[in-house]
């Protein structure tokens, strides 16, 4: 009897995170500037790096939308959709990111050094090694389709 009542009660506490454990519902998407353009070229996504890039010439307002290759992770599929005008990254676009808390954490930061660096050469979020690779990989398909 004497043992039952700590049983019973650590029990009782190692269940109360369990009960407040709350999982993310779908896949969120992360956007960074510009948002108003992405809209208008994602209707005609599967031509958009020839049609765009006709648009960009003549007003950079709109600019090139390119996606990337979809990366498939240990943790599920990354694919990002860069916005380009002319050759600055303007915005990017989470489309498929794993569905983890650590993930949906890291995109922001992994979006942010984008913009500042210009370029896929950003650093690994901790926690989201995997993730933050297959962020880089689809991000620099999509910059290579761009300059081809």
């Amino acid at each position: 009897m004497k043992r039952a009542i700590p049983v019973l009660v650590l029990s009782v506490a190692g269940l109360i995170p369990v009960w407040r454990y709350e999982p993310s519902l779908g896949t969120p998407t992360t956007e960074a500037a510009s948002p108003a353009s992405t809209p208008s070229a994602e209707s005609g996504s599967s031509d958009s790096g020839s049609s765009d890039s006709g648009s960009s010439d003549s007003g950079s307002a709109a600019g090139t939308v390119v996606k990337g290759s979809t990366v498939n992770t240990d943790k599920g599929p990354v694919q990002v959709q860069v916005t380009f005008a002319g050759d600055e990254i303007t915005a990017v676009k989470m489309l498929q990111q794993p569905n983890h808390p650590q993930t949906t954490a890291a995109v922001p930061q992994l979006v942010a050094e984008t913009l500042e660096a210009q370029s896929a050469d950003v650093d690994t979020v901790s926690g989201a090694t995997i993730t933050s690779d297959g962020y880089r990989e689809s991000l620099q398909a999509a910059i290579d389709a761009k300059g081809a």
